[in-house]
């Protein structure tokens, strides 16, 4: 499993428009051949970033979404950059371990 996690720090006053544009949001991610699942986790402080998380089968799953026309339409009309506090981190891993409730 590859996953994939883009730390975005966003301006406090830019929050509501931030969640918002994900939640109207116009690429077709859930479509995407290994796509798996994804996550936008909201920060408890203003100082953390929020984490768009997400998980596909492999990491060429991956690079066929983000050279998609989805992805492009996804990201045609990005935010200002004042509605950012610091540039985001893109970061990739491979799931060695995984665990839930019921995997006993």
């Amino acid at each position: 499993m590859h996953i994939v996690t883009n730390r975005v720090f966003v301006h406090p006053d830019w929050q509501q428009e931030f969640e918002s544009r994900f939640k109207k949001r116009a690429g077709q991610i859930e479509s995407q051949n290994g796509f798996k699942q994804m996550q936008i986790l909201k920060p408890v402080s203003d100082d953390s970033p929020y984490v768009v998380y997400t998980e596909w089968e492999n990491e060429q799953a991956f690079r066929q979404w983000i050279g998609s026309e989805d992805f492009k339409l996804a990201h045609q009309n990005p935010m200002p950059e004042e509605a950012f506090t610091q540039k985001g981190q893109l970061e990739q891993h491979i799931s060695i371990i995984r665990a839930s409730a019921n995997s006993k």
